[in-house]
């Protein structure tokens, strides 16, 4: 027997069709650094989209990292930040209606902003963050859902696409889950979650090929770069359970650091027994005074809670980020300030 998956009520269903059949302009968006639950479930709605006649463009603020250059489709993706001038601008300006795919306000597409706001075109997001604040025809929020490739799973499933659902979708729907739950590591206990995953096999997908071309995909200079971080430039913090590590543009720049290489690697220092937080701060390869965090935990610590607190910043219990505007070495102090305010509960 069918699990039930629907999220959508039938008046919330009818909104997503009437705009689609009446839209021939449509835009799909995701947030800056797009990460591969951002780019899968963009591809896929595309995917779905064009089962419905339609033909959508994919526009995404920056670069991805490389090891997602393989999802089907992603070479039809428009860079804002190389092709704002000649190309995008003008698909928002055109556009009657935009996804808004894997963020919750205009705020996390940073340059892309302003085209997006001042596009004309009805709006509708969907996303698994907590405080959707965009006004849209619908908001499909669900910050409860491993993922947004799981909502558009869910959603695809609803309008009774399934059955058309290609391999090229069902890949991009399947990286996008593994890629936000670490591998089916954290967010991922409900059952729904499994009964996804079990349906996009029958499609023909190589989940073990998609793991590979995710997780095992990087350089000789990233390894040596990622050995070199949790060599040198750990800081433990027994007493607290917590750790931090930071990346320098001299630490890139030695190791012909590309994106992406530093990929998951936050996730390493919860490997250490008893350890509850996990911290990285990357500097900006481009912009002085810019330090990008990402904090991960385990069990109930709140991790976005502290990135709110003290890094500007939000995201899911156990995965959120931040950025402070400042340098490297405040920034750590930043943290460490932190990890003394949240001793507390670090400790219990």
């Amino acid at each position: 027997m069918n699990m039930n998956i629907e999220l959508l009520t039938e008046a919330e269903i009818a909104t997503l069709r009437e705009n689609i059949i009446n839209a021939n302009r449509i835009v799909i968006c995701c947030h800056k650094s797009p990460d591969g639950d951002a780019l899968g479930s963009s591809l896929a709605w595309a995917e779905y989209l064009r089962t419905q006649g339609k033909e959508p463009e994919i526009i995404v603020p920056d670069a991805y990292p490389d090891f997602l250059q393989w999802l089907p489709g992603s070479e039809r993706i428009i860079r804002y930040d190389k092709h704002a001038a000649d190309k995008a601008d003008a698909l928002f300006k055109e556009a009657e209606l935009i996804f808004c795919l894997d963020f919750n306000g205009t705020d996390r597409v940073d340059e892309m902003c302003d085209a997006l706001e001042q596009s004309p075109a009805s709006k509708i997001m969907i996303d698994h963050h907590l405080d959707p604040r965009m006004d849209t025809v619908l908001t499909v929020s669900f910050p409860h859902i491993s993922s947004t490739s799981e909502l558009v799973f869910r959603i695809i499933w609803q309008m009774g696409g399934f059955e058309e659902m290609s391999r090229k979708c069902a890949a991009c729907i399947y990286c996008g889950m593994m890629t936000d739950t670490g591998g089916f590591t954290f967010n991922s206990n409900q059952p729904e979650v499994f009964f996804i995953v079990s349906q996009l096999l029958t499609k023909g997908i190589d989940k073990d090929k998609i793991y590979r071309n995710v997780f095992h995909n990087f350089s000789p200079w990233a390894i040596r770069l990622r050995g070199y971080l949790m060599s040198q430039k750990l800081n433990v913090f027994n007493d607290l359970h917590a750790s931090y590590f930071t990346i320098s543009r001299r630490d890139m720049r030695d190791f012909h650091f590309i994106k992406g290489d530093a990929e998951g690697l936050v996730n390493e220092p919860l490997k250490i027994k008893g350890m509850r937080l996990s911290i990285s701060l990357r500097e900006d390869d481009r912009r002085d005074n810019l330090i990008w965090l990402s904090l991960r935990s385990v069990d109930d610590f709140p991790c976005n809670k502290m990135a709110a607190e003290f890094f500007n910043g939000g995201g899911h219990l156990n995965a959120s980020g931040g950025r402070l505007q400042c340098s490297l070495a405040e920034a750590e102090r930043v943290v460490r300030r932190a990890l003394a305010q949240y001793e507390d509960l670090l400790t219990k």
